[in-house]
């Protein structure tokens, strides 16, 4: 069973939702827990925090362009048809700007003497901790500057793919982009988590047409329901039988966090909360 924890916005709530799973899931099953939001990863914040990593591995996903300036004849027919300006000629040499570039390759095509080839680079990395919860954890981090990341999602859940589990948990990032929609490939259910906002609540319904294009079936959370009880009503009854639970707003969640305390080490309210959207969601399957 793989199930992904999406939402269309982001600070909705999503990485402490499944470090709780993951735990809970832990007590009776084999469990890998993914964190997919390779732009800011941050579910080891939520599980207690990683000193050491067990395994770090390198992701090559991506290219950029190798210039060759003993053929280059300055023509700067690439640097018309680069649609990132990532090339520019300064004093009639050829310059390129890996942070613009975005490795489409159209530079090689279109170059007329070769002197322009596109060479693999490390866009991310890979790491992996046995926690002490009894499960790995397996994060994924895009680098600064590069790009790829629906890729490096990929290339995350084939490494996650490689331990025995019962139940794979995947943190998504936030939205509907390239990361979002590698998340939900191949993907059992969808766990939606919104907040009652305007922006919370058009996001989610963003999203699920995600959901729905790969045929996922899906079930809704809605964090810090307390803030706005007429709208927490309105998504809850749009979800119907999709609805999972709610869970309240509480500033010691983040005092919690900050201390690296994993939510079902507290006795908030919280904790009884997220339990109840576990016993919701095997019934709902």
């Amino acid at each position: 069973m793989k199930i992904v924890i999406a939402s269309g916005k982001g600070g909705v709530g999503k990485s402490m939702l499944t470090s709780a799973l993951a735990m809970l899931f832990a007590k009776n099953q084999k469990v890998v827990a993914v964190d997919c939001d390779v732009d800011a990863p941050n579910l080891a914040i939520w599980l207690g925090g990683v000193k050491r990593w067990d395994k770090t591995l390198p992701v090559v996903t991506s290219a950029k362009p190798e210039i060759d300036l003993n053929k280059c004849n300055s023509c700067g027919i690439c640097v018309e048809n680069c649609k990132f300006e990532a090339m520019k000629m300064v004093n009639k040499n050829l310059k390129l700007n890996p942070f613009l570039c975005e490795g489409c390759g159209a530079c090689e095509i279109i170059c007329p003497v070769g002197a322009i080839k596109l060479k693999p680079v490390q866009n991310g990395e890979i790491k992996i901790k046995k926690t002490k919860y009894s499960f790995p954890l397996i994060s994924g981090q895009l680098y600064p500057g590069e790009s790829g990341s629906g890729k490096v999602v990929t290339e995350i859940k084939k490494e996650a793919e490689k331990f025995k589990q019962e139940v794979m948990l995947i943190d998504s990032a936030p939205g509907t982009g390239c990361p979002v929609i590698a998340s939900l490939q191949g993907a059992n259910f969808a766990i939606l988590v919104t907040e009652p906002t305007p922006s919370g609540f058009t996001d989610l319904k963003r999203v699920l047409e995600v959901v729905n294009h790969f045929n996922i079936s899906y079930g809704v959370v809605i964090n810090k329901w307390d803030i706005y009880k007429n709208l927490s009503q309105k998504i809850e009854k749009w979800a119907g039988r999709k609805f999972l639970g709610k869970i309240s707003f509480d500033k010691e969640i983040f005092k919690a966090v900050a201390n690296l305390k994993p939510i079902l080490k507290t006795n908030l309210r919280v904790k009884k909360e997220i339990k109840e959207i576990f016993k919701n969601l095997y019934q709902l399957w």
